[in-house]
């Protein structure tokens, strides 16, 4: 049992597959203290995904807020337009290291999906993606991208039909194709060594932020947000600073609010349990897991993984919700203030630091990863006010 944050992660898993994972962190070890791999995927990081993001000052939406001044860490403009390609190229790399031919993954807001795709398509490689049939309508354009890129997507028509549920049928579809399928999971979520390998590769954002703060203001923030669904993108800019003086906030999803019970806020509800291989915060009741609700597809997952559990029980992240109605807000007025569309996920931080904005001044700084653009999520907010949905 390998527990790499306390009390939590492991390999709640069948026998069946312990082997493959060991073989799986074995390869990955080797791989990264392979001088040629780094050499191959930094220049894929810079010359195919358009690394470093920008690191930029938001100076309408602090005079907006008031208060501390704002900068966005724009993983937005990544190609395929989220911080998922990060990872998604490194796994497909080891992947090929591994000789493995076809790639499966899940997807929720289907950019985790559009980013495996692309990868795949980059490299070569066989790519199925599993995703809910709810996500499958209001993620509608990421979908076609997909297909256009060779994919095939699987509906997944169990559950709740989200994201919770297309995990579920991908990870039994590795199961029974293990020995020729490597199964990319977009998070730090799954059994280890899972967390561990997404983590490693999301940590260029952070990497990337201290460097560009530092280079250009001489000082470190004095705080990051980053929204939270299984956490792939604040753990990616957590992780350089977990040892600095900087306030770190993670953002979950609180859907109609935390008193409705229509949420995706495990750590804010939620309780240790078991889920996809591992052990972290759950919203569950009696040994059930619940149904969870969030606008945000990329959100709407009932657990969060053992990294971030493990962090909220050190108190060294401060873990906080925002609801459906106040994200769209932000959504709007990012676009009406920098000219910048952010997904629905990362909109969730956008307001958090609104909230934290006007309780400090002028001196003091705050870093938003800005981990997607928007254009994924047009469709929503039109559904929205055409439903004549007030938020």
């Amino acid at each position: 049992m390998k527990n790499e944050y306390g009390i939590y992660g492991g390999q709640f898993v069948s026998e069946q597959i312990m082997m493959p994972l060991k073989d799986l962190e074995d390869n990955f070890l080797s791989l990264i203290s392979n001088e040629d791999f780094h050499k191959q995927y930094k220049a894929l990081l810079s010359n195919y995904v358009g690394r470093p993001s920008a690191l930029f000052y938001a100076k309408n939406l602090t005079q907006s807020f008031g208060g501390a001044k704002i900068y966005l860490k724009r993983e937005d403009l990544n190609h395929t337009g989220a911080h998922k390609i990060n990872n998604a190229l490194g796994q497909a790399l080891l992947a090929k290291h591994m000789n493995k031919k076809h790639i499966l993954c899940e997807t929720g807001a289907g950019q985790h999906g559009l980013a495996t795709a692309t990868a795949c398509a980059l490299l070569g490689m066989k790519c199925t993606v599993f995703m809910g049939k709810k996500d499958i309508k209001r993620q509608a354009s990421n979908v076609e991208k997909m297909k256009v890129l060779g994919a095939r997507i699987i509906s997944v028509n169990s559950g709740s039909e989200v994201l919770k549920d297309a995990t579920n049928e991908a990870i039994r579809y590795w199961i029974n194709h293990i020995d020729e399928c490597h199964y990319i999971i977009g998070s730090v979520i799954g059994p280890h060594p899972y967390p561990k390998i997404v983590a490693y590769f999301q940590s260029i954002i952070g990497r990337e932020t201290k460097e560009q703060f530092l280079n250009d203001y001489q000082a470190l923030p004095d705080m990051i947000i980053a929204c939270i669904g299984g956490g792939s993108n604040a753990i990616g800019i957590f992780d350089n600073f977990l040892e600095d003086c900087v306030e770190l906030v993670g953002v979950e999803a609180g859907g109609l609010g935390i008193e409705s019970g229509q949420h995706a806020a495990s750590l804010t509800t939620g309780s240790p349990g078991i889920l996809h291989g591992s052990l972290m915060y759950l919203l569950q009741e009696k040994g059930n897991i619940k149904e969870v609700y969030s606008v945000s597809s990329g959100l709407d997952y009932p657990g969060v993984g053992p990294v971030h559990s493990y962090l909220k029980d050190r108190k060294r992240v401060r873990y906080e919700s925002i609801t459906d109605s106040e994200a769209i807000a932000s959504f709007k007025l990012l676009c009406r203030k920098e000219g910048i569309i952010p997904a629905l996920e990362s909109a969730h931080a956008i307001a958090q630091a609104e909230k934290e904005a006007k309780n400090h001044t002028s001196d003091y700084s705050i870093v938003v990863c800005l981990s997607g653009r928007g254009d994924k999520d047009i469709d929503t907010i039109i559904n929205l006010e055409d439903s004549n949905e007030k938020f």
